[in-house]
């Protein structure tokens, strides 16, 4: 159980790769809260890891608004009286080549994703500061940020931008004891995989040297590992989980 007696806001956790970590944390003995912008759909999983004995509590929030990340660190000290993990998982993609896409589009995956991370990253800092936490906080970027993808300038920005805002918030905040660290995924079987043309993804799958599709619980396994004691001589690294892929 190696998150026993300690409580994770995971951001985005109501489906996809969040709702997979929050139920792979849950196994290891953390308490859930699982914080997504559809706050029903937060309530649901919640209730979903309730059934499977994980407690947890669903919140709506709002990664880009500063009042609301704030609210989701208060709900989980509320409801389980610490914070000792926090997963900026939650994000979109708005795709199109540079030339059609839009400036709203390009600064809203911007502001989910960085302005997103930052907010979660700082409101958790502060958090376990305060109470004296030997924390940890797991940033969700993508072997994108690291490559680039056609027609994902702004996806592949912000992912970038997690890994610099991942470097330098780890180096504030060695002091305190809590660690900041990033997940970059490759190619995941999600709902946005299964959206791909067949041809195009068995493009891709031809550059993974492990010749297969990666699986939600592969970077859930990386998250707990960042989460997790076995991790406490590690901060401000980037875990690729690719298959080998742009390595």
């Amino acid at each position: 159980m190696l998150l026993e007696g300690r409580t994770a806001v995971i951001t985005g956790a109501a489906t996809g790769i969040g709702r997979g970590i929050a139920a792979r944390f849950g196994r290891e003995g953390a308490r859930i809260v699982v914080a997504d912008i559809d706050g029903a759909a937060a309530e649901r999983a919640a209730a979903e890891l309730m059934a499977e004995g994980v407690a947890a509590a669903g919140v709506r929030c709002d990664v880009t608004d500063e009042a609301s990340v704030t609210g989701a660190v208060d709900a989980a000290v509320s409801a389980f009286g610490s914070l000792d993990v926090y997963v900026n998982n939650a994000g979109f993609t708005r795709d199109a080549v540079m030339r059609k896409m839009s400036v709203d589009d390009f600064v809203s995956v911007l502001h989910v994703h960085v302005l997103g991370a930052w907010l979660g990253t700082r409101a958790a800092c502060a958090a376990m500061r305060a109470a004296g936490t030997r924390g940890s906080v797991v940033n969700m970027s993508s072997i994108s940020g690291k490559v680039g993808n056609p027609g994902q300038t702004n996806y592949s920005a912000a992912k970038a931008g997690i890994v610099g805002l991942t470097k330098a918030a780890a180096k504030e905040a060695a002091r305190y004891g809590v660690r900041v660290n990033a997940v970059q995924p490759g190619l995941i079987d999600t709902a946005m995989t299964a959206a791909m043309p067949p041809e195009v993804l068995g493009e891709r799958l031809r550059d993974v040297p492990l010749g297969r599709i990666g699986e939600i619980g592969n970077v859930a396994d990386a998250a707990l590992f960042l989460a997790s004691d076995l991790s406490s001589y590690i901060t401000g690294t980037v875990v690729e989980v690719t298959g080998g892929r742009h390595m």
